[in-house]
């Protein structure tokens, strides 16, 4: 992490200077924002946290709770997720403190005896290379506390405020206002309305308040689909047991007393259980007004024979209902009147997609929503991008929340299904080994990272991909080990993006020698640094050179083999009040990790260039001297500085 660019402060360097704009901000609620979040759970505080990297927008966010959640209930952090937290310079806290998934086990009936439960399997969480980061279980409210932290120490200084509650939300379609979006919001205290209500102005209202969304049904749209008629108890238990996996991941399905989906988690003694219900025979427990953790224990200590469970302690608790359902849409606009109006609201998370938690992506793609969202506001509010852009995300992420749903449905079924007996080919249920095949198969679905957006103006339809068919267009750039040119050090090549809302070119060197008149990477650098190229065109003036595209060059040859001051001018970018220069922007293999040419199949001969959203999802791969079709791409989304 880079930090003193404008000169030496004591302190703790990850704490910026605040932005000038906080001084002049009012106490209390304003009454005119840029940018208006409306719930503080994960999709609402990523997107603040987002928004805190552009401190000149005025962002305010606003939640009924009286103050921070001190227990969550989400809890799995998938690989793509802490890919992201990364970004955001907090996946070590993440990594150091969850409780890593890194196998799970089967357990189904006995054949020689199906009242018990024997172990039918064991595999390997996350396939090896999917990601560099773990599938870690980390309590919600920890990750909503490091987000509020990222908030407070950034320039813009943003916290939230408690005890509001949305009720009313109105858009001005005509175009003339300023702020054409009006909340009205009501103070809560004690879980309750106290009367009195506060207005607030804003330019763009994002709701983040969960599946009882009230902007969702101001703007008009519905969660719709059917619940499934499932029910499952789960509690954060501190048990004495003889079952031998219980620091695994487990999915266990008994003969007939129902199943149970066992989650460790950090620290070493907690175990999450997820009960199924539906099958236990058990009115009394069926009625979710009578259940009561004892009552869980008892069904688990059933579903686990012959091993038994004494629970000492219940740490949180609850029963639920599973049911997907999903909106048509994630904004105020019309599908009809996208070519001519623009979206001022938008709905991310439980307030557009809801699923079961069986499979651990209800979070996961809630916060995913809102990274998706937030350097779009930013690009467009700070005038960088074109306007249109605010209509891709609807597009880009209901597409995703249908594949969950889909997804998710079946993973419920199969999860919930009484499990066949051995040659069982004629009754309904699942086959166990069917289960097995099912689990490893959707790996890279559950581990996050197989979203593929569709071709639209942020993502190209390439005829290119086959320079680096490791980096597929559409899909997370996956990251690869790298040793830093101008200082040796070892480091992975995604981890130097942070989310400021920059733009990524990665520009990977074709084999010769980069400083030699036949090096296709030499005159790319040299259009780059020209006045043709796109960083003139779309970087403002008085702007850091790579605060809109941002560019990084991988060279073949190995690190002690090149000069750093051979290197041209759009790799030794000047940078902050002093003109420092960023000698961050090349690197090279690392042979001892893996090269990363070889791992994501780069073209050796030609190289390529590989341009990455700022959520970090690739977005074109083209030749190294396709210079004019660079421009053309960028000149589709962003705005001429002039």
């Amino acid at each position: 992490m880079q930090f003193y660019l404008d000169g030496y402060k004591p302190g703790d360097p990850l704490v910026e200077e605040p932005h000038p704009s906080v001084a002049d901000r009012p106490d209390g609620l304003p009454e005119e924002v840029d940018v208006l979040i409306i719930g503080c759970g994960p999709a609402g505080l990523v997107l603040a946290a987002q928004m805190a990297a552009f401190p000149e927008i005025r962002t305010a966010v606003i939640d009924r709770r009286e103050g921070p959640l001190a227990v969550g209930q989400a809890d799995g952090v998938a690989c793509r997720t802490v890919e992201m937290f990364e970004a955001f310079g907090l996946a070590g806290r993440l990594v150091d403190e969850g409780y890593w998934v890194n196998e799970v086990a089967f357990w189904q009936p006995d054949p020689d005896d199906r009242s018990r439960i024997r172990r039918t399997g064991r595999v390997q969480d996350v396939e090896e290379g999917l990601s560099e980061m773990p599938h870690v279980i980390v309590n919600q409210a920890r990750m909503l506390a490091y987000l509020l932290e990222h908030m407070e120490r950034s320039a813009s200084r943003s916290t939230p405020h408690y005890g509001l509650q949305a009720s009313d939300v109105r858009i001005d379609t005509d175009g003339s206002s300023e702020y054409p979006v009006t909340v009205t919001v009501q103070h809560v205290s004690g879980g309750e309305e106290t009367g009195e209500a506060s207005t607030i102005r804003a330019r763009y209202v994002v709701g983040c308040e969960g599946a009882r969304s009230r902007t969702r049904s101001a703007i008009g749209r519905e969660l719709v689909g059917d619940p499934m008629n499932q029910s499952w108890g789960v509690m954060d238990a501190f048990a004495v047991t003889d079952f031998p996996d219980i620091r695994l991941k487990c999915t266990i399905h008994s003969a007939d007393q129902g199943n149970i989906l066992v989650i460790p988690r950090e620290g070493g003694y907690m175990v999450r259980f997820y009960i199924e219900l539906d099958q236990v025979g058990d009115e009394e427990v069926l009625d979710r007004r009578t259940v009561t953790p004892e009552k869980l224990a008892a069904v688990a200590n059933r579903i686990l024979h012959p091993y038994t469970l004494d629970v000492r302690d219940v740490g949180w608790w609850s029963v639920y209902e599973i049911g997907q359902r999903l909106c048509d849409k994630f904004d105020d606009v019309p599908a009809e009147q996208v070519p001519g109006r623009l979206p001022r609201v938008f709905i991310a998370g439980d307030a557009c997609h809801t699923h079961s938690a069986k499979a651990g992506q209800g979070m996961n793609v809630s916060m995913a929503d809102t990274w998706n969202l937030g350097w779009k506001l930013g690009a467009v509010l700070r005038g960088t991008a074109r306007p249109e852009l605010l209509h891709t995300y609807s597009a880009e992420r209901q597409a995703i929340a249908r594949e969950l749903i889909d997804f998710d449905r079946e993973f419920a079924r199969m999860l919930s299904a009484r499990p066949k007996e051995t040659g069982d080919v004629e009754s309904e249920g699942v086959d166990p080994e069917e289960f097995h095949r099912y689990f490893v198969a959707q790996g890279r679905f559950t581990a996050g990272v197989a979203t593929r957006y569709a071709p639209s103006m942020i993502t190209a339809a390439s005829s290119s991909q086959d320079l680096a068919a490791g980096f597929p267009i559409g899909m997370r750039f996956h990251s690869a080990p790298v040793v830093r040119l101008a200082d040796a050090k070892p480091l992975h090549l995604g981890h130097v993006a942070r989310a400021d809302g920059a733009w990524r070119l990665y520009v990977f060197a074709d084999r010769a020698e980069p400083t030699s008149p036949d090096s296709r990477v030499r005159a790319l650098c040299e259009f780059l640094t020209s006045d043709a190229s796109p960083i003139a065109r779309f970087t403002p003036k008085g702007a850091d050179p790579d605060s809109v595209i941002d560019v990084r060059a991988v060279f073949q040859q190995g690190h002690r083999d090149l000069a750093v001051d051979a290197l041209p001018p759009v790799l030794l970018p000047r940078k902050g009040r002093l003109g420092l220069v960023d000698y961050e922007k090349a690197f090279c293999p690392d042979p001892g990790r893996g090269d990363v040419f070889d791992l994501r199949t780069v073209d050796r001969d030609r190289g390529c260039l590989v341009v990455v959203r700022p959520d970090q999802y690739v977005a074109h791969v083209l030749p190294l001297d396709a210079h004019e079709a660079l421009v053309d791409f960028f000149a589709g989304i962003l705005v001429d500085a002039a």
